[in-house]
């Protein structure tokens, strides 16, 4: 590359890169939260539902304090997700100015359902020893509800930005929406539950991963038993649910957006018998290190090996994704993970069935303690596999990503303030929930008590006072 072209492109690095650098930080730190925010009110009340139907203590208590942990992890959540909302506008004014009138209605719906969330998780939260047990139970319904349809108003505008469509546009200006064909676009049919199921299974992968920790260090009692299978069964249940419907939305994106699914999967001509590669970095026109097996990505596609698949050949170099490795690799860590995870879902379920219990090997308890940041790992790849697929274009086809980035200064400078508060936000989260457990397991902070406050002060002994 010469000078001049190296002058060319210097104000679009100078100007995208901090832009989507800073977007990707606050989104794949708030990717996590979203998922706890949308699937863990569920495990609660699952703990709930079982502690009230069997008259099991172990787990209401397991209900009751995980539904501190949500408190805040939804306060954090609520945090991140407005620092999102505002970032749209002011990192990515090309694109709101040209669809805002096409976005606001599923960010207006995911408005109402946060709310909903928020007024009902105080409800909730407030309501322990308060309200009778099964309306307690019931008032956290609508956590529950208003997360999994927030989250579908969110996937409807990432789904949107794939697959644009519900509206009439002349002359580079929206002209016409049909908010109802906005939200649920075509890429909506799988990217929805896709995320949703995605967030069920980092939130029940998670929970199990502590309480199999805690087995590793030699908790061998009902309370860890309990907390790890409330976790881990609904998480492993889902997962061969999840793996249909990724497959399903592979062979989507293989129709409706043939050069990211290229890169996906190092299809660089179009052509029939197309190989499978696993593993490998395509540089110079060759894929190395990678496992190639013949004709498989055809079979996947299409249910035959003579099936036509498109590569990245059929667009101009400009159009392409540009780093195909990067998409591939995201593409089968996350198909891997998920493949390991049923594994992980199918041992438990052998030992179960066999001998009516979860399996003692120590193998399977490292498993399961790392099930949760495993599924954290496939989900954040899940994400760069969308986003950097759909480059250049961030309304496919329609407008480029540097089109619709700010040309304001400053970038970096927010980008770095941003990562230093993240990062210190993340620490002090994880420093709460530590403090929590700390105290849970002294025993000195008692269900319906305030959680941030005093310990307790200790109680004296007769004789000491004597």
């Amino acid at each position: 590359m010469g000078a001049a072209s190296l002058s060319s492109v210097a104000p679009f690095i100078a100007a995208v890169v901090p832009t989507r650098a800073q977007m990707a930080a606050t989104l794949g730190f708030h990717i996590i939260l979203a998922c706890l925010g949308i699937a863990l009110p569920s495990i609660v009340l699952l703990a709930e539902f079982v502690g009230l139907r069997r008259r099991d203590e172990t787990a209401m208590r397991l209900a009751r304090r995980w539904s501190q942990a949500m408190g805040v992890l939804i306060a954090v959540g609520a945090v991140t997700g407005t620092v999102l909302s505002f970032e749209m506008g002011l990192l990515w004014p090309g694109l709101m100015r040209r669809y805002g009138a096409v976005l606001g209605f599923p960010f207006g719906v995911e408005g109402v359902f946060f709310f909903l969330e928020a007024i009902f998780a105080g409800v909730y939260l407030y309501g322990w020893r308060r309200l009778p047990g099964w309306a307690h139970f019931w008032s956290g319904i609508p956590i529950a509800v208003s997360g999994i349809f927030g989250a579908m108003s969110v996937i409807a505008v990432n789904a949107w930005m794939n697959q644009p469509g519900g509206f009439i546009e002349r002359a580079g200006k929206v002209v016409s929406v049909r908010p109802w064909q906005v939200f649920f676009n075509h890429a909506a049919l799988y990217e929805m539950p896709h995320m949703i199921l995605a967030a069920y299974m980092v939130s029940g992968f998670l929970v199990a991963g502590v309480y199999a920790a805690g087995v590793l260090r030699g908790r061998r009692d009902r309370y860890h038993y309990t907390g790890f299978a409330l976790g881990f069964v609904p998480a492993a249940v889902l997962t061969p649910f999840q793996i249909f419907v990724g497959d399903t939305a592979a062979r989507a994106i293989a129709r409706d957006q043939p050069v990211k699914f290229a890169a996906m999967e190092y299809v660089a001509r179009t052509g029939r018998n197309v190989p499978e590669w696993l593993g490998g970095v395509y540089t110079g026109g060759h894929v190395y290190g990678g496992l190639k097996i013949p004709d498989l990505d055809s079979l996947l596609v299409g249910f035959g090996p003579g099936t036509k698949v498109v590569g990245w050949d059929t667009v101009r170099a400009a159009y392409r994704p540009p780093v195909a490795w990067l998409i591939h690799l995201c593409f089968d860590a996350m198909v891997g993970i998920g493949f390991l995870l049923l594994l992980a879902g199918l041992w438990s379920a052998y030992e179960w069935w066999r001998r009516r219990r979860l399996p003692p090997h120590r193998l399977f308890w490292w498993v399961g303690a790392i099930s949760g940041l495993a599924a954290i790992v496939a989900m954040e790849a899940g994400w760069v596999v969308t986003e950097v697929g759909r480059q250049p274009w961030v309304v496919y086809r329609r407008q480029t990503t540097d089109a619709a980035a700010t040309t304001n200064g400053g970038v970096l400078v927010s980008l770095s303030i941003v990562v230093v508060l993240y990062a210190l936000l993340g620490a002090a989260t994880i420093l709460i929930l530590r403090t929590l457990a700390r105290r849970w397991r002294r025993g000195d902070l008692e269900e319906g008590a305030v959680p941030y406050g005093p310990s307790p002060a200790p109680v004296l002994d007769r004789t000491e006072i004597v």
